[in-house]
């Protein structure tokens, strides 16, 4: 049974960067969301958040990177990536500008 995550709660940030911006001419948009938040739930909360209708949403697990200072290893944080599909002729004017 998921974990019950109100719609608020599911989206963490928009991704703003060049394959973001590329993808928005196909009517697709990239957020960082919540780790347990399932496909359903991402569905919900950006119909909530930006009044629009959402055909298709795919997630995919982003692993930390490793990075290296000297001798020591360290790892980022891993996160999870939404790419969500609008209905035509909807569009979410927060990436517009950029």
């Amino acid at each position: 049974m998921p974990k019950v995550l109100h719609p608020y709660l599911v989206i963490r940030r928009p991704l703003v960067t060049e394959k973001g911006t590329l993808l928005s001419a196909q009517n697709k948009y990239a957020f960082e969301v919540a780790s347990e938040a399932n496909k359903h739930q991402i569905k919900e909360a950006v119909e909530l958040a930006f009044n629009v209708r959402v055909s298709a949403v795919n997630t995919l697990n982003v692993h930390p990177k490793r990075r290296r200072f000297g001798r020591r290893l360290t790892k980022g944080r891993a996160w999870k990536k939404a790419i969500v599909t609008l209905v035509q002729g909807d569009k979410i004017e927060l990436f517009e500008g950029v």
